[in-house]
């Protein structure tokens, strides 16, 4: 991956242009420990899938959105959620058993999309702020690829059996979302993934020779993996909104 910071831009003008975003959401979440689907779970009293489609729609820049969910899930969001669809204009389409094959498929909804981009999320990160928005889409519109990250600040140890060692940290990130990628590169990517493993979308493009831009983003784009995450969650929320206030 090549690191760089992302140049100026407007990016609500009207030639700027326009980024179709997946959210791939039809994991089962196991590791939350819920018996329903951690994208239901509240944060401020609305689910956290809300927060993060709310957050993509107030970009300039996002037009499609598309959802991936499982057929159970799906009935929750018809019966419990349709007005919320379509105020966000959320659009749904059958997820996978694998991330990537979510993916795949809101791309298949997404075939005849006018955007030019595409942004990969997670609908468990609701706390992404619009510069880190507009700082990743503004980096794929003139790279191609681009993923928001942040530095490693701890020290990170390599096991190696007999004995450990320290790893140099200076060049290491941490992946975060959105992911956002030119369509035509990202739909080749995913041609020539054939099952193959890989972490995230930005691995399966690097695979087809295309470097991925690194975007730093905010530390307080945090991703909801554990019930206890809740905690922190409501306490970046109250000083996001204390600070936009």
């Amino acid at each position: 991956m090549s690191e760089a910071q992302a140049p100026s831009m407007n990016v609500g003008s009207p030639d700027a242009p326009s980024v179709a975003v997946i959210i791939p959401a039809a994991g089962s979440g196991q590791r939350f420990g819920a018996t329903t689907n951690k994208l239901f779970a509240l944060l401020d009293g609305q689910p956290l899938w809300l927060h993060s489609v709310r957050r993509l729609r107030q970009n300039p820049m996002v037009g499609s959105i598309v959802m991936a969910v499982s057929d159970q899930d799906r009935v929750h969001f018809e019966n419990d959620h349709a007005a919320d669809l379509r105020t966000y204009e959320v659009q749904l389409v059958r997820g996978g058993t694998e991330r990537s094959d979510s993916v795949q498929s809101a791309l298949g909804y997404l075939a005849d999309a006018k955007e030019r981009l595409v942004a990969v999320h997670d609908a468990a990160r609701p706390l992404i702020r619009q510069r880190d928005l507009d700082a990743v889409f503004t980096a794929a519109n003139q790279t191609g690829a681009a993923i928001l990250t942040v530095p490693v600040s701890g020290t990170v140890r390599r096991d190696l059996g007999e004995r450990t060692e320290t790893v140099d940290r200076r060049h290491l990130h941490i992946a975060l979302t959105p992911q956002v990628f030119e369509a035509g590169l990202l739909r080749s990517a995913y041609a020539k993934h054939n099952g193959r493993p890989a972490t995230d979308d930005a691995e399966l493009v690097e695979r087809c020779g295309h470097p991925v831009t690194l975007v730093c983003g905010g530390t307080d784009n945090l991703k909801i993996t554990y019930p206890e995450d809740l905690i922190v969650a409501e306490a970046i929320l109250r000083s996001q909104l204390a600070q936009d206030a």
